[in-house]
């Protein structure tokens, strides 16, 4: 029985994922879900009491998964800067991924404080990770810079979601180069 609700569960949350990436947070609803699923609306209710939380599930499973990501590619490199381009280059690289639009869809949309809470916390513990790095590159305020530099990922991936003007790889340059260099270009 507990085997078959955790296998429920997660063809739940795989179901919001889609639609999330699909349709954005307007698409995220209980009829929905049922629908993609198989389920009866009221079965879903008995997994997740509201929208709010199947996005703080999706956050508590996903987020560590992409951190796990960012943090094997910045283990692979040999120099702090090079943990710095890891850093850029692995989340940029995460952007096509669904659960990715998933989490940017979430973002975007309505949630209670509890969700926004976890939201915050999971982007601090993807921050922690290059603190460090920063540090061994002689920044006086290593904390403060890896806000800055998340602020730079954050603009990318918005540009690269945009899917507007330049190709993924360009903005994923300018990005790494700006994270590298600054405004100096």
């Amino acid at each position: 029985m507990a085997e078959h609700r955790s296998m429920q569960r997660a063809a739940l949350l795989d179901a919001a994922r889609s639609l999330l990436s699909e349709g954005g947070t307007e698409a995220l609803t209980f009829p929905a879900l049922a629908e993609k699923t198989g389920l009866a609306r009221s079965s879903v209710y008995e997994y997740f009491r509201s929208r709010a939380a199947v996005v703080e599930e999706l956050c508590a499973v996903d987020f560590p998964v992409w951190a796990a990501e960012v943090s094997a590619a910045m283990s692979a490199a040999d120099s702090p800067e090079a943990k710095v381009e890891a850093y850029v280059r692995r989340q940029l690289a995460l952007v096509g991924d669904r659960r990715h639009r998933a989490v940017v869809a979430i973002s975007a949309s309505e949630l209670d404080a509890g969700a926004r809470e976890k939201i915050r916390a999971a982007h601090g513990g993807l921050v922690a990770l290059i603190v460090e790095a920063l540090a061994e590159m002689g920044h006086a305020q290593p904390r403060m810079a890896a806000m800055m530099l998340q602020g730079i990922v954050d603009a990318a991936v918005r540009r690269i979601e945009l899917g507007v003007a330049e190709e993924p790889a360009v903005i994923t340059e300018a990005a790494v180069d700006m994270a590298l260099r600054g405004v100096q270009g």
